[in-house]
């Protein structure tokens, strides 16, 4: 008798909370979506007039000419863009450029070609956002503890062996997850908003003037006396909508309530206080350039508030690095990245997942930035790029969401992408500018990045045609093994095939080389479906297909791992011989031979390097074995030579 095994269930989030819950949602998405906008204020005015090359005086037309543009920046980007429109943009419930490209590309009628361009989009912004997750914690973390320049200028040395300490301790801990100490972000988080919104005010009641940047004509008049100089600012006033694109991403953890909730209620008021505190500061005190932020903290509070935006830093590249395991879980399920060790850190919520690999990657990378830029200053050329670059690749899938899944008329979808891309391409435009200054970082990184996905994703397609013309059909073979009738032994064989049609190439060597068979026979096939989740109902596909075989097709969304030890369950609750103890798993792996030219005459290649490239990934790649956490001492694995 065999134990059942029921998998966890997925936790789904209310689409319209009200009272406690609310609150506590709410609460929760302080500390995971608001982490990189919310520490934004410790650089972003610095930036602005603190560069050289923007040339800007803290005289009273510049300071609001500066403050008007950051506020309707927050209103038109963050509030609009994002909180009213973008977020209806989900994926059943579910957000995310990837989630986004899942929706578009699920619609058949697109053609093939706008099907590439929008691929390679979104693919070209996930990257780019690889690289936030690498210049957040560093940019996060340095704001921070630039803070103990003010507090003694002989600190400065202090500041960047700190930062690196701080962020390996914090990459150092993604193995034990962050559900133990993830219920502190939320209070945290609203202790910040507090802190920098009393401080904003405090100023703000000192030099009332300073509201008047409300009105956008000050933006215009900013324009129009410093010109290109004035654009080039736009470089810097980008930083303080740094972590918009957060707000979509982590839509299927919290819904849209809770995250519209805390963005009108606490962090849109704090934010927009703290800024113009900084504005007041700066006209009162035009030497406060050096550091805003900090400079508005009383002297006797500067330590506590050192250790509060520190704790606030922390928990903003929490969320960057957090959002990249998630981002690869989504790639590896869309089938943009080769199999990657999968950690669910918390049995209780969902989302909760730890990724070596890419944790690994994340800490080299953000520790040589530290390392090669060493101060905010310097990292703010390198930061706008890909923050800039995601945002209009964002506005154009929108665009084509609206025209081609809800239909929207086209004039009034051009009108509201025009708006937003018009905004998008100004940032961009005035970051592009800094790409000898840093800014190639994050696009050289968004760039290997790309090759790499679509390099993967390519060679599967080609790997996949390859294994089709060498797959025999079906009702041949089973002809075949009812005509020659081979030795069957007791126990269920699961062949694992990434093919749902034909025989596994892996199930002809085992017949040829061991010439038996098993009394039960399973052709697995693991399908990842273009949508976030798979009802539970409709995720098994069972099959008899006499002799004893079985096709069965498992379909999971690229927000789920697969589980085959719940496929398993399936089949013995069909009625199909699965037993653990009983049970053996067979798996191929292929040896690639990269050789030039295609495969076949008219067929469709990879030049040389891409081709070493998939090679590469493909036997560094996890074995599926690992993978879907077989039982190590129950799987057999077959190799296969391909040239390619």
């Amino acid at each position: 008798m065999t134990s059942e095994y029921h998998p966890p269930e997925r936790h789904h989030v209310e689409t319209d909370p009200t009272g406690k819950r609310l609150a506590i949602l709410t609460l929760t998405a302080l500390g995971v979506v608001y982490g990189d906008i919310g520490t934004s204020p410790l650089y972003a005015m610095k930036e602005a007039f603190s560069k050289p090359e923007y040339g800007l005086q803290a005289d009273p037309a510049t300071v609001y000419g500066v403050l008007s543009l950051v506020l309707w920046s927050l209103i038109l980007v963050v509030s609009v863009k994002y909180i009213v429109f973008i977020l209806r943009a989900d994926n059943r419930g579910e957000g995310g450029i990837l989630a986004m490209l899942a929706l578009l590309i699920r619609d058949d009628t697109t053609p093939r070609a706008k099907r590439g361009v929008l691929v390679t989009l979104a693919l070209f912004g996930a990257a780019l956002l690889y690289g936030d997750g690498i210049i957040t914690p560093a940019m996060s973390v340095l704001g921070a503890m630039e803070g103990l320049e003010v507090v003694s200028p002989g600190a400065l040395a202090l500041v960047v062996p700190l930062t690196i300490g701080i962020l390996i301790g914090v990459f150092a801990v993604q193995r034990s997850g962050t559900h133990k100490v993830g219920v502190f972000f939320g209070p945290m988080m609203l202790v910040w908003f507090f802190s920098i919104g009393a401080l904003g005010l405090v100023e703000v009641l000192r030099h009332p003037d300073v509201l008047v940047a409300i009105n956008p004509v000050w933006g215009i008049r900013f324009f129009q006396t410093l010109g290109h100089k004035g654009f080039l600012a736009l470089g810097a006033v980008v930083l303080a909508v740094t972590g918009a694109e957060a707000l979509y991403a982590d839509m299927g953890h919290f819904g849209k309530r809770p995250i519209r909730t805390a963005w009108f209620w606490l962090v849109f008021p704090a934010l927009v206080l703290n800024y113009f505190g900084q504005g007041s500061l700066l006209l009162r005190d035009p030497s406060a350039v050096a550091n805003p932020f900090y400079l508005l903290v009383p002297r006797e509070l500067l330590y506590p508030m050192i250790v509060v935006a520190t704790a606030a830093a922390i928990i903003a590249s929490q969320a960057l690095i957090s959002g990249a395991f998630s981002l690869t879980q989504q790639c590896i399920q869309l089938g943009y990245s080769p199999r990657m060790t999968i950690r669910h850190t918390s049995a209780k919520e969902f989302g909760q997942i730890y990724v070596p690999e890419v944790n690994v990657a994340l800490a080299v990378g953000t520790l040589l930035v530290v390392l090669g830029f060493q101060s905010t200053a310097a990292l703010g050329a390198a930061y706008g790029i890909a923050v800039t670059g995601t945002m209009a690749i964002t506005s154009i899938l929108y665009f084509a969401a609206c025209t081609t899944r809800w239909r929207m008329p086209l004039v009034r979808a051009l009108l509201i992408t025009a708006v937003f891309l018009a905004i998008d391409v100004a940032f961009l435009g005035a970051n592009l500018v800094k790409i000898a200054h840093g800014g190639w970082v994050p696009l050289a990184i968004g760039v290997f990045l790309f090759v790499l996905m679509t390099s993967w994703k390519r060679g599967r397609e080609i790997l996949k045609e390859r294994v089709t013309e060498m797959a025999l059909p079906l009702e041949t073979f089973l002809e075949d093994i009812q005509r020659r009738a081979p030795v069957r032994v007791p126990g269920t064989a699961v062949f694992m095939t990434s093919e749902s049609n034909g025989v596994p190439v892996v199930l002809l060597h085992h017949l040829k080389h061991n010439k038996v068979l098993h009394e039960t026979v399973i052709l697995l096939s693991i399908a990842a479906d273009e949508i976030p989740e798979v009802p539970r109902k409709d995720r098994t596909q069972i099959e008899a297909l006499g002799q004893g075989f079985f096709r069965v097709v498992a379909h999971y969304g690229f927000m789920e791992s697969a589980d085959v030890k719940e496929v398993l369950q399936k089949c013995r609750d069909s009625g199909i011989a699965a037993r653990p103890l009983d049970t053996s798993y067979y798996l191929g792996r292929e040896m690639l031979i990269p050789t030039r030219g295609a495969w076949k005459k008219g067929g469709s290649s990879m030049n040389l390097v891409r081709k070493w490239l998939f090679a590469l990934m493909s036997r560094n790649a996890r074995s599926a074995s690992e993978y879907f956490q077989l039982p190590p001492n129950r799987v057999v694995e077959l190799g296969t030579q391909l040239e390619f």
